[in-house]
């Protein structure tokens, strides 16, 4: 089983393919396993492996959970994203608030963990830009659902 960090990554891409594509999030989970598969199961000749890669079992919940709360997870962005709407903002973005608000609310992993989670992923797949506001959605979203918590 891969470390979370790497299903955390995986996520954000097969949350990416899903949003942007319009697929059903079993079809993006799919599709992102037979990508993998091509393109990082090889032996050590460089040729495809026979092995099949193993599932990711964090990964698909990431992946799924986010998609089927996504109304829920929306309105928390937009309630405390001020001054953006939704649809303007990056795919990258838009997915990674997704994702960490779901894990923090309905996996409970301690929110500064997702938070930096949430950053250290954005530093590979976004604008250096968006790290301050990621940071501040998903701070202020913390405060909301967990007002008793010290960060």
């Amino acid at each position: 089983m891969p470390a979370r960090r790497k299903s955390r990554q995986r996520a954000i891409q097969v949350l990416f393919l899903w949003d942007v594509r319009k697929l059903a999030i079993s079809d993006a989970i799919a599709a992102f396993y037979d990508s993998l598969y091509t393109s990082e199961n090889e032996d050590e000749t460089g040729e495809e492996s026979d092995k099949p890669l193993a599932p990711d079992p964090f990964m698909e919940s990431l992946a799924r959970g986010t998609a089927s709360h996504v109304v829920d997870l929306d309105a928390y962005i937009a309630q405390r994203a001020e001054n953006w709407r939704l649809e303007r903002m990056p795919a990258v973005d838009r997915n990674l608030l997704r994702m960490a608000i779901f894990e923090m609310k309905e996996i409970g992993t301690p929110p500064p963990v997702v938070i930096d989670e949430a950053l250290e992923l954005a530093r590979r797949f976004t604008e250096p830009e968006a790290l301050p506001f990621l940071n501040g959605v998903l701070d202020a979203v913390r405060k909301l659902l967990f007002p008793e918590a010290k960060k």
